[in-house]
């Protein structure tokens, strides 16, 4: 089986987001390590940003993404889902590890934020 993995434009967005990991102390990060480990959504192939709740915001940062990223997030979602119905979970080995884990939306929806704090201010003008 092949995984899908995200390009190299999402790869270098999410760089800042692991810095700001790394930066944190060494306890905090067993601590974040060890919870992902324990959660559902890895053992589905999933990543955080597969599980984000879909309000307007969302919606937008997710209409903004390139079609290969968008591709590779409703595949992991509809195998997921696939495995939710039979009960079932990847094998170990194909879990989403929490190193891999990019946060893909997160540029998406700071812009889409952005924008609408922007229009807000322009609106009380």
């Amino acid at each position: 089986m092949t995984f899908l993995r995200l390009g190299k434009e999402v790869k270098k967005m999410a760089a800042p987001m692991k810095q700001t990991v790394k930066q944190l102390p060494a306890w905090r990060l067993v601590l974040a390590k060890w919870a992902y480990n324990k959660s559902y959504f890895p053992q589905l192939g999933m990543m955080r940003d597969d599980c984000l709740y879909e309000t307007s915001d969302v919606k937008e940062a997710i209409r903004r993404l390139p079609r290969d990223v968008y591709d590779q997030r409703t595949f992991r979602i509809s195998r997921a889902l696939h495995l939710s119905v039979k009960k079932d979970i990847l094998p170990a080995d194909e879990w989403t590890k929490w190193e891999e884990d990019e946060r893909y939306l997160k540029p998406y929806l700071d812009e889409v934020l952005k924008e609408k704090k922007e229009k807000q201010e322009w609106a009380m003008k």
